[in-house]
């Protein structure tokens, strides 16, 4: 479990929090001043069932000690919609009942997805105390979020030396290599990380650090000024003629005791497989060295899709976490399949698993019913192209295999209304894809119905896009 400079380690760290940390997110949100009417922060979500509000105080805002997950709302909050054309049926309605409230849209802020915690703390701007904010905004709320990780696999480490490596596996206390004297290791390198790359630095580094913990040291060596080999060496020549231990660690226990574990002045030890019990073939480099939690996290970077939004041009999947968005495969992740000579799988990635509107809906629809996936239809990335010819002002034609001219239609008059809503449209991850930011230049839409979400564009929204 050490190929590649990954990092074996003992379950220990995990258990008493050595490679533990506390982490705290902030999200904003702004209610601003828009053409249909300001924005309101409010308990009062449409849409919104009574479960989704119960943390949430009178004023719409999550209370601090809530433990939240992805989806739930922190901040709620509802924006004017354009008044639509009324129909018969509903003027009766509204004779009936009376004026109905202004229509509005949720845009709530939620927690992103992958996201979870323990709100913390929570900040609000307004006006009226005089706090500073852009010109157009009335009130800003910032909520802080706060958890706690403890090391796991896919979480990244590294020693002071460009020594760095991925977190493989977990191990039990007693699955470790242990030493002579029963003590098991805590981290578990690979050697192999040292030659080619002739950082010596962090071997010095566990031979010195064995002989300060030995002799009860702390010993700082400056960049260029400091220990020798020979200063490393007297200090291992000091450590080892410790016979009796007069110092304890902070675990109450005592010091390492060179002729009980069996160290030699070259700071090798014969280990034992934790499992087997049966001695390592070589003796091994044992010692102390610092060795630190990085900031790339595993929490942070895992990310999977199934159907999510798309991108209003190209009708190909965004990228990104923070879109939802998909694994890009690109021109030369495609040459590869080309090479390989796997054309079906390269056939659907490029179509139905991409920018194939009809043929994507209709895969789905094929996987649901347990029927035949049926053929992969033109991508819209290849209309693009054939627009952007033409806009060039070339007669650019499209021939079927009999060199016949082919007229490319728009995909959306292909599919039923029900098909063009976005497939894995439970209320959860709308909400979730709806929010957040836009990607790279493209838009974070989703599938939508042209009909009913068209008539609901303010030139606000138009402005936006």
């Amino acid at each position: 479990y050490n190929y590649e400079d990954a990092v074996l380690i003992s379950e220990r760290l995990v258990r008493d929090d050595v490679y533990t940390s506390i982490h705290i997110e902030r999200y904003e949100t702004e209610a601003r001043e828009t053409k249909l009417g300001p924005e309101e922060i409010t308990r009062d979500v449409p849409g919104v069932g009574d479960e989704a509000l119960k943390d949430l105080d009178e004023h719409g805002i999550i209370r601090i000690g809530a433990e939240v997950h992805a989806g739930d709302i922190l901040v709620g909050k509802v924006t004017p919609k354009g008044e639509t054309e009324l129909t018969a049926e509903e003027r009766l309605l509204r004779a009936i009942f009376g004026e109905k409230a202004r229509e509005v849209r949720d845009t709530s802020l939620r927690v992103p997805h992958g996201e979870f915690g323990i709100i913390v703390d929570v900040k609000e701007l307004t006006r009226e105390n005089r706090d500073e904010m852009a010109p157009g905004v009335n009130r800003v709320v910032r909520v802080y979020i706060a958890q706690k990780r403890k090391i796991q696999v896919g979480d990244k480490m590294a020693g002071r030396h460009g020594n760095k490596g991925v977190v493989s596996r977990v191990l039990r206390e007693e699955d470790m290599p242990f030493m002579p004297d029963g003590t098991p290791i805590d981290i578990v390198l690979n050697p192999l990380g040292v030659p080619s790359r002739m950082n010596i630095g962090q071997v010095l580094e566990v031979h010195l650090g064995l002989a300060a913990k030995a002799l009860g040291w702390h010993i700082a060596t400056p960049v260029f000024d400091g220990a020798t080999y020979e200063d490393i060496q007297e200090c291992m020549k000091q450590a080892a003629m410790i016979t009796e231990p007069s110092l304890i660690d902070e675990d109450g226990r005592p010091v390492i005791q060179f002729s009980k574990c069996g160290l030699s002045l070259d700071g090798k030890i014969q280990l034992y497989d934790g499992r087997t019990g049966d001695p390592f073939d070589h003796r091994v480099t044992v010692g102390y060295m610092y060795y630190l939690k990085l900031h790339h996290l595993v929490d942070d970077k895992i990310h999977a899709r199934s159907t999510g939004p798309y991108s209003l041009v190209t009708q190909q999947p965004l990228g990104g976490k923070a879109q939802f968005g998909g694994q890009r495969f690109g021109e030369m992740e495609v040459w590869a399949l080309y090479a390989y000579g796997a054309s079906h799988v390269l056939q659907e990635i490029l179509t139905v698993k991409s920018d194939d509107m009809v043929g994507r809906v209709k895969t789905f629809e094929a996987i649901v019913k347990g029927e035949n996936i049926p053929e992969p239809g033109i991508p819209e990335s290849f209309r693009v192209l054939v627009k952007e010819l033409q806009s060039l002002g070339l007669d650019i034609r499209v021939l079927d295999k009999n060199k016949n001219a082919m007229e490319l239609t728009d995909n959306d008059d292909d599919l039923p209304d029900t098909q063009e809503v976005n497939i894995d449209a439970d209320a959860e991850s709308v909400a979730l894809m709806g929010e957040g930011d836009e990607g790279e230049g493209d838009e974070n839409i989703d599938d939508f119905d042209m009909e009913d979400d068209l008539s609901d564009i303010t030139d606000d929204d138009l402005f936006d896009l």
